[in-house]
């Protein structure tokens, strides 16, 4: 399987397993868990082949570690981002003290009036790291970053989780508690 091959199942994987199971004929449990051999003859059935060893593959190799295996491997989901009802059983976590969102450049004014909301998702999503922020930033032109005061939030009674990819999950952030960040 080359790199773009790799990057279409990944795209469409997300697609399926984030926002549109019924795309190929599919559902997730609650806990956003489908059935790996059922999702592989599904996606088959409507043109999109590939094997369990590219799919193990692709797991393997994204960057972002967008998909994880239940832990008998029978099973498999998306890390996080969905937009579909999931609940993905993460218990509430401590993040470090400060936290970073990446967005496009031109959603900062919004933002920084608004704060984040999870908009069509169901949390906002952060990172550990300013570098993650900026790739996901970058995804809708030019990037811009924002530190989050995770700690004032969690001495404000926000919760948070953290996904199986390493990403920080909250409900929303106050535009008190950003700061935008010079690049």
């Amino acid at each position: 399987m080359d790199e773009k091959q790799v990057v279409k199942v990944s795209k469409f994987l997300s697609l399926v397993l984030r926002h549109n199971p019924g795309a190929v004929g599919v559902v997730l449990d609650e806990g956003g868990w489908v059935d790996v051999d059922e999702l592989i003859t599904a996606c088959a059935a409507r043109g999109r082949r590939f094997s369990r060893a590219d799919l193990d593959h692709v797991v393997a190799t994204n960057n972002k570690k967008r998909f994880a295996y239940s832990e008998d491997g029978r099973r498999i989901r998306a890390s996080q981002g969905h937009s579909v009802t999931v609940d993905l059983g993460l218990p509430p976590a401590t993040p470090p003290d400060v936290l970073f969102h990446g967005t496009a450049a031109a959603s900062l004014p919004l933002i920084l009036r608004e704060g984040l909301r999870p908009m069509s998702r169901q949390d906002v999503h952060l990172s550990a790291d300013m570098e993650t922020a900026i790739r996901v930033g970058s995804r809708h032109g030019r990037p811009a970053v924002l530190e989050v005061d995770a700690a004032a939030l969690v001495a404000a009674g926000h919760v948070f989780r953290v996904s199986a990819n390493g990403m920080w999950l909250t409900d929303s952030v106050p535009p008190e508690r950003l700061r935008p960040m010079p690049r």
